[in-house]
């Protein structure tokens, strides 16, 4: 627990209607108190008063009362439920700031609940993509994670864990003592189920972090192919210049969509072709370079060519790729179910047609290949770092000959799964080791 008090302006703002002050910390009661000129509400219940301060009226409106340890940061909480107004707000900033308050660094609430042990890492994390999410799908896994789905997996892989280490630590250190028989080969068995696990995890972690950060899907072609026309159509606004002229698009322009519940990062690309000058030849690398980085890539192709295909962009379109022909209502030629081994989708940018089928098709994709089931998932790039950094030390463990060593190893491992939800403490194996072997009675 700090000695401080920390307040924020929680919510709203402006005429749009409710303004949420939250108070945290050892003076929160004080403060009410002293702005309502009132003692304290009954706990958890929404109280009417009227706020001032030096005789001035500053507001009416509702207040809330959480004393600690029943508060989200395990302090003493007050909230204030005021009129949206900006003097409103301003006014009550003020107010709190002559009462010795300060105000909230971000993410400080979350971090104070954490150190309190209100809830875990993942689950602070799972707050913040709640708060951050455009997408149902990503509502949905930051709700699961902040639910303690991936705090129980983790934990539940810890626990093991340390009964393995306690196993081993167990052999080294009372290997003199009437152990059980096999505490090796237990040992083993639990880091291979583990093992298994965690590799695991790690294949579906890369979907959820896709979930929690979007998928890049590129459009590449050749100048005038209809690429930005295409990424405007999808978008529903004038994202990216049109123009007749070849080579408009010099940079990676991007735009954000909801495909499906799926957040999707959309980027138009210099049309591939030989660059007229050093600003063209950059605006083409990185063109290639983003084909090359993307999940999914989008080759467009000019329909009213065909048969003949653009050489440059068949050959970044890649084993991701999806070719769309654009211009049908301009085509002269059929348009073939497949080309280069990839889909084909016709479309016209310009009047619409064959658009839903693409946004259909492109779904379809996207959820095949990042589709994460309803259990815990890695959501972000430390999760798997940890994880990766545990299976290490896993691998290790099993190829030392020297048990001292291989005791480490489990330990090192631990301490990686730990980092994830914050949660590391020495003293588990102890408690696990004098549980299951009764060493001194």
């Amino acid at each position: 627990m700090t000695d401080d008090t920390i307040f924020a302006l929680a919510s709203g703002a402006g005429r749009a209607g409710i303004a949420v002050f939250r108070l945290s910390g050892p003076r929160a009661g004080e403060a009410l108190t002293r702005l309502s000129g009132r003692g304290l509400p009954p706990p958890r219940r929404a109280t009417r008063v009227v706020l001032t301060e030096a005789d001035e009226v500053l507001d009416d409106g509702l207040a809330l009362w959480f004393p600690g340890p029943a508060s989200f940061t395990g302090e003493d909480v007050v909230e204030l439920h005021l009129h949206g107004g900006r003097a409103v707000t301003r006014a009550m900033a003020a107010a709190l700031l002559g009462l010795g308050l300060r105000p909230a660094e971000a993410g400080e609430f979350s971090r104070r609940a954490f150190m309190a042990g209100k809830l875990d890492l993942t689950r602070a994390e799972a707050i913040a993509d709640l708060v951050d999410a455009e997408t149902a799908a990503q509502r949905r896994q930051a709700l699961r994670q902040m639910d303690g789905s991936l705090e129980r997996l983790v934990e539940g892989w810890r626990a093991r864990l340390v009964t393995a280490a306690a196993l081993v630590e167990a052999a080294i250190d009372f290997s003199d003592e009437d152990l059980p028989d096999g505490i090796g080969e237990r040992a083993l068995a639990l880091v291979d189920g583990l093992t298994a696990e965690m590799t695991a995890a790690l294949v579906n972690g890369a979907r959820g972090e896709r979930l929690r950060d979007g998928v890049h899907i590129a459009v590449i072609g050749a100048p005038n192919a209809g690429k930005s026309s295409l990424v405007n159509r999808i978008a529903g606004r004038e994202a990216a210049i049109v123009s007749a002229t070849a080579g408009t698009t010099r940079d990676v322009i991007e735009v954000h969509l909801d495909l499906g519940g799926w957040p999707v990062i959309l980027a138009d690309t210099a049309g591939l072709r030989e660059a007229a000058g050093e600003v063209e030849a950059e605006g083409i690398r990185r063109a290639l370079a983003r084909a090359e980085s993307a999940d999914i890539t989008l080759a467009i192709f000019d329909g009213t060519l065909l048969p003949e295909r653009d050489a440059a962009t068949v050959a970044a379109m890649g084993p991701a790729g999806l070719a769309v022909v654009n211009k049908i209502d301009r085509a002269c030629r059929p348009v073939p179910e497949r080309m280069d081994g990839a889909t084909v989708v016709a479309v016209s940018a310009l009047s619409g047609v064959g658009i839903e089928t693409l946004l259909v098709v492109l779904e379809t994709m996207v959820a095949d290949r990042f589709a994460v089931g309803p259990g815990a998932v890695l959501t972000r790039a430390r999760h798997r770092a940890a994880v990766e950094s545990c299976l290490a030390a896993l691998h290790r463990f099993v190829t030392r000959r020297e048990v001292e060593l291989a005791a480490e190893e489990l330990r090192l491992a631990g301490r990686a799964l730990g980092r994830i939800t914050g949660r590391i403490d020495v003293e588990e194996l102890l408690d696990v080791v004098f549980r299951d072997f009764c060493i001194g009675k």
